[in-house]
């Protein structure tokens, strides 16, 4: 039998993966730091990605001045239309006292946080937490081989970051001066709305011919973690679905199975919710007037009502609901589960809707429905 899931879906498209902002910051981190205590870069510099791929990185970058090291890694997006493709990353490491730990710091181009409802704290660099864990596993690395402490400044900056950032949300979302620094995996899935819809369609077959009769749509890899922890799910029957939400829902109207559970971020499942298909950041955004009229049907009182329809993001409406006592997530779970066996049409498929934060932590859950069997 063909091998499915999300790596058999990525080779099926054809197209080539690429590098997250993430991974060239440790990359470029993971040199730099290595100049700083031996006084050569490694070039190639090569890095470990969260799930075990070890790619080397060409540096374009390298200089050393009083205390600190630089280097730079290029962006290299593969197939994918990112709008950082090319982009030049770069991290300057400067020794710290002992016990100062790691410090991360937004240099030229690299944004900083300044509205509430993002995985960091307001006046953050807008660093994320995964990149952040990969340049602190890779310091320690370099520091027990090179008889460092481990007790670094870490700044970083992208060249023209600042300008690439408008083509981006980050202004929208309180992300200022720059671009984020990114990614879960280290990789970049490359996007073509063809190609991924065909691996989709593909990724049902084989789950079909495997004989399973539940099979997962996710859209990313913190949510495969997550339902294959829930149902302990085979690798065949994860659905990369990413953003093709309604692509899933309408092959799977075609050619059933059992159940579809469809787990994915609360954001982009509250905008299934509101009966988008499509859940890119460019064709569909997070309806927080809807999340606020979701809200009331829960319980929400209209000052609370009016709170989540200006909040910055559909994490912030979240957190907002949770402090009260309001169950947003399980009221946007039941609804997209909903929007779901709509578009199924009758179809003899039962479905059920988890949603989850940033961290795979479930913060909604459907029960689970469709005909009667």
């Amino acid at each position: 039998m063909s091998s499915g899931g999300r790596a058999a879906q990525l080779k099926h498209t054809g197209l080539r993966p690429g590098w997250t902002t993430g991974a060239c910051a440790t990359a470029a981190t993971t040199a730099a730091y290595t100049a700083l205590l031996t006084g050569d870069f490694p070039d190639p510099v090569t890095i470990t990605l969260p799930k075990g791929q070890t790619p080397a990185f060409a540096l374009a970058v390298e200089s050393t001045g009083p205390g600190s090291a630089t280097a730079g890694v290029v962006k290299d997006a593969g197939d994918d239309p990112d709008v950082t493709h090319g982009a030049l990353v770069r991290s300057t490491v400067r020794l710290l006292p002992p016990g100062s730990g790691v410090v991360f710091k937004a240099g030229e181009g690299v944004g900083t946080v300044t509205l509430p409802g993002l995985p960091l704290d307001v006046g953050e660099p807008a660093i994320n937490p995964v990149p952040r864990q990969m340049m602190r596993e890779h310091v320690a690395r370099v520091a027990a081989a090179h008889g460092g402490t481990g007790d670094v400044e870490i700044t970083l900056s992208v060249d023209n970051g600042a300008e690439i950032a408008r083509s981006t949300w980050n202004p929208r979302i309180g992300i200022l001066g720059g671009l984020s620094i990114l990614g879960t995996t280290g990789v970049v899935v490359p996007y073509s709305c063809s190609a991924w819809i065909d691996s989709i369609r593909r990724g049902v077959d084989v789950a079909r011919a495997g004989g399973l009769t539940h099979v997962a749509g996710c859209t990313g890899s913190t949510s495969e973690r997550t339902v294959t922890g829930l149902y302990d799910l085979p690798e065949i029957a994860l659905l990369d679905m990413g953003d093709f939400a309604g692509a899933v829902l309408k092959y799977v109207r075609r050619h059933p199975v059992d159940r579809l559970t469809v787990c994915g971020g609360f954001a982009k499942l509250s905008k299934l919710a509101a009966g988008h298909l499509d859940l890119h950041s460019a064709r569909s955004q997070v309806d927080k007037g809807f999340l606020a009229d979701l809200a009331r049907t829960g319980g929400a009182t209209e000052d609370l009502a009016a709170q989540i329809a200006e909040a910055n993001t559909g994490l912030a409406a979240l957190r907002l609901c949770e402090a009260a006592g309001v169950p947003l997530g399980d009221l946007v779970a039941v609804r997209a589960r909903d929007e779901a066996l709509a578009v199924l049409r009758g179809a003899p498929v039962a479905v059920d809707v988890v949603c989850i934060d940033r961290a795979g932590v479930v913060v909604g859950r459907s029960a689970v429905a469709g005909p009667e069997r």
